[in-house]
């Protein structure tokens, strides 16, 4: 999926062509001059777009609330994020690699870089970016232990499969009463999911390929995957070979394409090279034999241990012992919010599986 060229009409600003995230993308700012340091220097409000998303009041949540004395709504949905239990156990869950090694990605690590580019982005559209980060934050906490093997492995169990943004939104999220564009934009972070409702949330989705497409390369080259003159010679020419040539690349092409658009979007050299560069990382790191090898071990892994608790309920935490087909969910819920730690200790302690038959990480090819 290499992102969608603007209809015809989409916008009434310039005649540029414009790579949008989403097919159905809708999202329009005021075409603006980039904020930068300067600006912002001088005094510059850094909300300023006519078309960022304001802050109001207490927000508009499911379950009403007093607005808060000091913090705006959307600064309260990123500090419920960031001290939540679902974005704490993103640190023991996988990036690319199970039990990564010091140095290499989390889910929680991904999250971070994800909300520093977005910021980037925001801050220099003048768009709302504290929104953008409780976004960042919490677009990835529906994940499973084991990368996105897990969506493989719950999908039997959830009526319409299990989607990490959709069960982030309204499942794991759901006790924090998040408002709802915060909801939107974790729901549809995803370029196969309809496009967000605000700017910010598309441009989440276009700060979270920029981000792991990045920084799963470099860790790959770090673990001895891959090398940095295996990339593509159209990605080294626009991007060059590390990381923060390639961030730099991808983020000014978002903040210059949207500031002259007015489309949250990318123009199409640099969207060719960010395809290139994601298809790169599939070929070579994500579809390549120890990884297909590893992702089936944690869908073994994980189906055995949700045909288990769902007839053997007495080993569910106690607050969830209620046996019955009715809490499947709820079964598939517990087992997602595993870590990858704990999910293996489940299988040995519940399955009675050998240590020899986890999944162990994957090291260097070489």
């Amino acid at each position: 999926m290499d992102g969608h060229v603007a209809g015809a009409g989409a916008s009434d600003h310039g005649s540029a062509s414009v790579r949008t995230a989403h097919v159905d993308s809708r999202a329009t700012i005021e075409p603006c001059e980039v904020i930068g340091r300067k600006e912002r220097e001088s005094g510059g409000l850094p909300i300023s777009n006519p078309a960022a998303t304001p802050g109001i009041g207490a927000g508009d949540r499911i379950l009403p609330e007093e607005p808060d004395p000091l913090r705006t709504c959307f600064e309260r949905d990123r500090d419920r994020v960031l001290h939540g239990t679902a974005f704490r156990r993103l640190a023991g869950k996988t990036q690319v690699f199970v039990f990564p090694e010091d140095h290499q990605r989390t889910r929680l690590t991904h999250a971070l870089e994800v909300a520093q580019v977005a910021r980037s982005i925001s801050t220099g559209l003048g768009l709302n970016v504290t929104l953008a980060e409780a976004i960042a934050l919490g677009h990835d906490c529906g994940h499973g232990p084991g990368g996105h093997a897990s969506e493989d492995a719950l999908s039997p169990y959830v009526d319409g499969g299990y989607d990490h943004a959709r069960w982030g939104a309204d499942v794991t999220l759901d006790p924090l009463n998040l408002c709802t564009e915060t909801l939107d934009g974790i729901r549809n972070h995803s370029w196969s999911r309809p496009a967000p409702s605000t700017p910010e949330g598309e441009v989440v989705s276009w700060a979270d390929r920029i981000a792991y497409v990045c920084h799963d390369f470099e860790d790959a080259v770090h673990a001895g995957v891959v090398r940095p003159d295996m990339l593509p010679d159209t990605v080294r020419r626009h991007c060059g070979e590390a990381r923060r040539e390639q961030l730099g690349a991808f983020i000014g092409a978002v903040v210059h394409t949207s500031a002259s658009t007015g489309r949250v979007g990318m123009d199409d050299e640099t969207a060719d090279a960010l395809a290139a560069f994601r298809n790169f990382d599939y070929e070579q790191i994500y579809l390549r034999p120890d990884s297909v090898r590893q992702a089936a071990l944690v869908v073994e892994m994980l189906q055995a241990l949700v045909e288990h608790l769902l007839v053997s309920p007495g080993d569910l935490p106690a607050e969830l012992q209620d046996p019955g087909d009715s809490d499947r969910l709820a079964v598939v819920n517990y087992v997602a919010g595993m870590t990858d730690r704990f999910a293996c200790r489940s299988a040995v302690r519940l399955l009675g599986w050998k240590e020899e038959r986890l999944p162990t990480g994957v090291g260097s090819l070489h």
